[in-house]
């Protein structure tokens, strides 16, 4: 939740409806085998648009900015990372008002530990990357509610 009460929180938790199809080989958590992840995306979602700027692997991580607009007008943004630690990668991430403020404590970020990767799909608890095609991916988000239940929102994506 965000400093002023109206915002989303993520939450670290995969919902078993999103399981992997088992006929899929599992790669190794390297960057080199998500690096399809890395373009300008754009999309919708919250009533506004979205655009999500991911860079591509150096120096052990790929970065991403997030942007949603609603009404032209900025509504939050994200610094995000997946960087390679301990032989596995770890997502990490960090929200900010339209005024930069941020809503996570100093030190702190929400984590989403890598669960398993797939020619197509990269699943870390409570977040889901999907390739669709060379210019299409979903994201789905577990976020958590005000009244506890998680609901998983898809985020559409182009290039």
């Amino acid at each position: 939740m965000s400093p002023d009460g109206k915002k989303i929180a993520i939450v670290g938790e995969l919902k078993a409806t999103n399981t992997l199809n088992n006929t899929s080989a599992i790669l190794e958590p390297k960057l080199e085998n998500i690096k399809w992840i890395a373009g300008n995306w754009k999309g919708e979602a919250f009533g506004g648009q979205t655009e999500e700027n991911w860079s591509e692997p150096s120096g052990g991580s790929m970065m991403a900015t997030f942007k949603l607009i609603d009404n032209g007008e900025v509504v939050f943004y994200e610094i995000e990372i997946i960087r390679e630690v301990e032989n596995t990668l770890i997502l990490q991430l960090k929200h900010f008002g339209n005024d930069l403020k941020g809503w996570e404590e100093k030190d702190k970020t929400i984590d989403f530990p890598l669960k398993e990767i797939t020619e197509n799909k990269v699943i870390f608890e409570g977040m889901i990357f999907e390739k669709i095609s060379a210019n299409e991916m979903n994201i789905y988000v577990d976020i958590k509610q005000d009244n506890r239940s998680v609901e998983t929102v898809k985020f559409n994506y182009k290039k």
